[in-house]
């Protein structure tokens, strides 16, 4: 599975999973919830995953968590907040530039529709043009 089809996946797990329960529910419910969900689907899901890194010679293992990576592509980072802050999605391009992947998406389950919540963030990703979630190359959503 590609990439553009695994975030196919991934939110359409996402929307069905806030239309059934809706917003206000804690963080790790829903990141429980969608590991599982995907799971289901036959996707390879880790929680929390550790995001080891070196910068000037020193070495980080212990540093980052990933919310959840999905088939060792997609990084996943999980929000139950009404609004989420500019913060977040440089939280998660950071993640991406560190393991060197080219997509994730930042999920927040705290908006009252999913589509408000669902934010595609790429890393110098090119091969977008087959992409209908595709927002830009450069880096911003």
């Amino acid at each position: 599975m590609n990439i553009e089809e695994l975030t196919t996946v991934v939110v359409d797990t996402g929307f069905h999973l806030h239309k059934d329960l809706g917003p206000g529910l804690l963080e790790s419910v829903y990141e429980c919830l969608m590991a599982e969900l995907l799971k289901q689907r036959g996707l390879s899901v880790e929680r929390q995953k550790r995001v080891s890194f070196e910068y000037q010679g020193l070495r980080f293992d212990d540093g980052l968590r990933v919310d959840l990576m999905i088939n060792d592509l997609l990084v996943i980072e999980l929000k139950s907040v009404e609004a989420v802050a500019p913060v977040h999605r440089k939280q998660l391009l950071t993640y991406l530039k560190l393991l060197h992947q080219p997509v994730g998406l930042l999920l927040n389950f705290g908006c009252a529709t999913f589509k408000e919540g669902c934010q595609r963030v790429v890393n110098d990703h090119r091969n977008l043009a087959s992409s209908r979630l595709s927002i830009n190359q450069a880096g911003h959503v």
